[in-house]
């Protein structure tokens, strides 16, 4: 058994990213790869059998696939009755922190939905997308599973398996997707004058910052009044922006902050006091795509947030971009 926990894990950490990806909570990530670890020993305690498997890793990827497809098919049901709008658990990192490599896809042409370089858009991109599908398209685009290996997770031909992450792929880059193009300089230059916007309160001047066709989607899991529906189009969200931080103002409650990376993506994570005298934490995203932000992502839910190590003292309003 040794032998067997060394060998998971060194697997441990791609495995825990591949089910991160499909499934969009960390804790289900982690309970899949137990699960897999569980499955991974039950299977290969027998020397015998340990030696017909060949290529260990890809075993392991087909296990772990396998068991995320089953959590993707119920997760439906659960996500149903969600109260509001449904957000994956942030991956929030340092500014100076680098993107893991392992286990990804080498050709960049590939990695169109490599959530730690595009960020928290085509993660909510990825929730409209049948199980099938986001298995299909994460483990080829991301994980450069071939799709012989990808049909034998999905129970299909090869030929259905590509057709599946083709399709998907035209989904998550459809028109009405929130597009995410800036590099790192670009988002900095746009959320400092999104900041500027805000504190300033001129809707005027935050409708320069954000994109005709802008959506704000907020997840408070119930604990939080929240918008229950996505808030779209740059005069409604400038609005709705405006109003949080003028509530705030009225209710006498410090804003503290600092600038995250959120997906890979540069964001903010604040926190402040409810009117009621709760704390509330929060971790906004957003998607930037020719010097105008198409997507704000308020993630505010305590249940999602718990991995996210709080603020200091020297953390506060405006942030030090």
């Amino acid at each position: 058994m040794r032998d067997l926990a060394t060998e998971f894990e060194a697997e441990r950490r791609r495995l825990l990213a591949v089910a991160n990806r499909m499934l969009g909570s960390r804790s289900e990530a982690e309970d899949a790869v137990q699960e897999t670890w569980l499955r991974y020993a039950g299977a290969l305690a027998d020397p015998t059998a340990r030696a017909e498997i060949r290529d260990l890793s890809a075993w392991l990827t087909t296990t772990c696939a396998r068991i995320c497809l089953d959590v993707l098919r119920s997760a439906r049901v659960r996500r149903e009755a969600y109260p509001g709008q449904w957000l994956p658990e942030p991956v929030v990192s340092p500014l100076d922190a680098k993107p893991p490599t392992d286990g990804y896809a080498p050709d960049p042409a590939e990695r169109a939905v490599r959530t730690d370089q595009v960020g928290t858009a085509i993660r909510v991109m990825l929730e409209r997308l049948a199980p099938e599908q986001r298995v299909a398209l994460v483990l080829h685009d991301v994980f450069a599973v071939p799709f012989a290996g990808i049909a034998d997770v999905l129970g299909t031909t090869e030929a259905a398996a590509r057709q599946l992450a083709s399709r998907a792929r035209r989904a998550v880059t459809a028109a009405d997707a929130p597009r995410h193009t800036a590099d790192p300089a670009e988002q900095r230059r746009v959320l400092e004058a999104f900041v500027a916007a805000t504190e300033s309160g001129e809707l005027d001047q935050l409708l320069r910052v954000l994109a005709p066709d802008v959506i704000l989607l907020g997840d408070s899991g119930g604990h939080f009044p929240a918008a229950r529906r996505p808030v779209v189009g740059a005069d409604a969200v400038g609005r709705f922006i405006l109003g949080l931080f003028g509530r705030a103002g009225r209710y006498g409650q410090r804003v503290t902050s600092r600038p995250v990376l959120v997906d890979g993506v540069l964001g903010l994570q604040m926190e402040t006091v409810h009117s009621d005298g709760r704390p509330i934490r929060l971790v906004v995203a957003f998607a930037v795509h020719e010097a105008r932000i198409t997507g704000v992502f308020n993630q505010l839910n305590p249940e999602k947030l718990g991995d996210v190590p709080p603020l200091g003292d020297d953390d506060g309003w405006p942030p030090r971009l």
